[in-house]
């Protein structure tokens, strides 16, 4: 088996890839998602995993860990991730980066700048579409990546709705904390259904202008519009323009880098 990991600022995401004639299946078979939490050590990851693993009924005395692959936002934990598979897998991880990015051509002022889950939903995107794309990856921070003819041109940056929730929250005397969700209607009866009404047609409204200015300028008259991340399924119910829904194209492309890189297992 192939552990792929995609380590967020709110959320680690875990997937499984299969090995089928020593050639790594397209999807993972499982995914899992657990809390980022920058205080836990490897450890303590390591038994959480580990339990998933067991509650999932995987055994990995019989089906080994081949190799572990990660792509990180959280510097902070990859020291501990690194020791983590080193004690428990007996495996060095390769992580994505703008050096191992399976020949990704940027068109960015400094590469080394760009998030390594941006990296792999570049080339995930390319390699499933093979088109002018742009990714919504919908995460902690919302990101906008766009890729052209293979080369990753740039993007766009914003807060993602839930750090909008939790400013809100923290920044006004009653406001309380609430959770992103589609309102049955734009008009709230209540505080907190007027607060979710802002939230999300709020953000719908800076997705869709943000992307409108972005196909403007890429001068592309046929740009695929793919969109990832653990709100991406609740964000494009009233969104047109995106063209298919991926959540784990990030560890998808993880995976393609890994392999194109030709490590060994």
């Amino acid at each position: 088996m192939f552990l792929v990991i995609d380590i967020g600022n709110s959320n680690i995401t875990l997937g499984l890839f299969k090995f089928n004639d020593k050639k790594i299946e397209e999807k993972p078979f499982q995914i899992w998602r657990i809390a980022t939490s920058k205080k836990k050590t490897a450890d303590e990851y390591a038994i959480k995993i580990l339990d998933i693993f067991y509650y999932s009924k995987i055994d990995i005395t019989k089906q080994q860990i081949k190799a572990v692959a990660i792509a990180s936002v959280v510097p902070s934990l990859d020291n501990v991730f690194a020791d983590l598979a080193k004690r428990y897998f007996k495996k060095d991880v390769f992580f994505v980066n703008s050096k191992h990015c399976a020949g990704l051509h940027f068109l960015y002022n400094n590469p080394e700048e760009v998030g390594a889950d941006r990296i792999a939903d570049a080339v995930a995107v390319y390699k499933r579409y093979n088109t002018t794309a742009i990714v919504i990856d919908f995460g902690t921070a919302t990101t906008f990546d766009c890729i052209d003819n293979g080369a990753y041109l740039g993007g766009v940056i914003t807060a993602g709705p839930q750090i909008s929730a939790e400013a809100l929250s923290q920044k006004t005397a009653k406001l309380p904390q609430v959770n992103i969700n589609m309102p049955a209607k734009i008009i709230g009866r209540t505080t907190v259904e007027c607060i979710q009404s802002g939230l999300y047609y709020g953000y719908i409204g800076l997705v869709k202008e943000i992307l409108h200015r972005i196909k403007n300028e890429m001068g592309a008259d046929n740009v695929k519009v793919i969109a990832t991340g653990g709100l991406s399924y609740l964000m494009v119910k009233e969104m047109e323009g995106i063209d298919d829904v991926v959540p784990e194209l990030t560890l998808e492309g993880i995976k393609i880098i890994w392999e194109k890189e030709n490590v060994n297992c």
